[in-house]
């Protein structure tokens, strides 16, 4: 078999695993537009939407639907990006304390807005959440990249961080108000209730952004060679590593701020992905999109569905979906390693 045909089969095969990915999207977007405690039958959707059930679809359930979408398909994004740079196949936002920094911040600033008795923006909070996700994000890959420490003890430093992060913000927690009390647990627990209420144009640069990220394949597959190969191939390692450095911090950034901590999506969706077979960036960066949304979006009807009267935070559904993930994925890796 030539180096063309396989290549050739290699491409149709991502195809697809796309395709699939997309279609189950398309099916959980129906599902999350149809659910909820208003139900939305098949018949109603085939026979025509009555003027009740298009304003529950469109200003309730669509916009929280594309959140999802959006902030699924940001933090795998993000993931599948940090294991590339990191050489770290566990790496992810949440995980090396990247989205405990960022949540640091944002709740650091929603008490002292409380206890100084000023209003603060949305815009406030998600500059908050940005520069915090950019702090922890720059220290860890400069340590990474002077050569004090290999990914195992990068991977504990970010991890310790984030101990360190969550135990300022029980500190914050325990001394503030009832009201701030509340905007607090929205932060630690993770919700997509309150993020709605930002105009669209508010996710212009966040999609500018990922679609930047989602157009930088080459340059991972460089970085994913190795820091020697990639020099020989020409590639400017410390201008590539600033911008995506830049570039992940931001998206991290963003998802805290609309939607608290949503863990191990990050970690999950690109390793499962690498499981399966499929490794390159080519496929791992639009794929991991595609398969963070439809993660999120999964989890975001269960939080709605499981409890008849409210909903349950969706960070928390993420967290009990991904921890015996993660916990079969290092057992499996261990396992094959010895």
């Amino acid at each position: 078999m030539s180096l063309q045909t396989i290549w050739h089969k290699q491409r149709w095969q991502r195809q697809i695993w796309l395709t699939t990915l997309l279609a189950c999207l398309l099916i959980a977007i129906l599902i999350s537009l149809s659910s909820g405690s208003y139900q939305i039958g098949l018949t109603d959707w085939w026979q025509g939407l009555s003027e009740t059930q298009q304003q529950v679809i469109w200003q309730l359930r669509l916009p929280r639907t594309l959140l999802a979408i959006a902030v699924g398909g940001g933090l795998a994004l993000c993931g599948a990006v940090l294991q590339i740079l990191l050489h770290n196949p566990v790496a992810e936002p949440g995980l090396i304390g990247i989205s405990s920094g960022a949540s640091l911040l944002a709740v650091l600033l929603i008490f002292a807005g409380h206890q100084w008795g000023i209003i603060i923006p949305a815009w406030g909070i998600s500059v908050s959440a940005f520069v915090g996700a950019l702090i922890v994000t720059l220290l860890l890959l400069r340590l990474s990249q002077r050569g004090q420490m290999g990914g195992s003890r990068l991977l504990l430093l970010g991890v310790a961080i984030g101990i360190a992060s969550n135990a300022l913000i029980t500190w914050l927690l325990y001394f503030s108000d009832d009201q701030a009390l509340r905007e607090i647990m929205f932060w630690m627990m993770g919700s997509l209730a309150y993020g709605q209420i930002h105009p669209a144009y508010w996710w212009i640069p966040f999609i500018l952004v990922c679609g930047w990220l989602l157009c930088q394949h080459r340059q991972l597959a460089l970085l994913q060679l190795g820091a020697y190969q990639a020099q020989l191939m020409g590639l400017d390692l410390r201008k590539t590593h600033r911008k995506l450095v830049w570039a992940i911090c931001f998206i991290s950034g963003m998802c805290v701020a609309l939607a608290g901590v949503i863990g191990f999506i990050g970690l999950v969706v690109p390793h499962l992905l690498r499981l399966a077979g499929k490794d390159g960036p080519a496929f791992t960066i639009p794929a991991s999109i595609v398969a963070g949304s439809l993660l999120l979006l999964i989890a975001d009807i269960l939080s709605r569905s499981l409890v008849s009267a409210g909903e349950l935070p969706v960070g928390v559904v993420t967290a009990t979906i991904g921890a015996p993930i993660f916990i079969y994925l290092l057992v499996r890796r261990h396992a094959v390693a010895g």
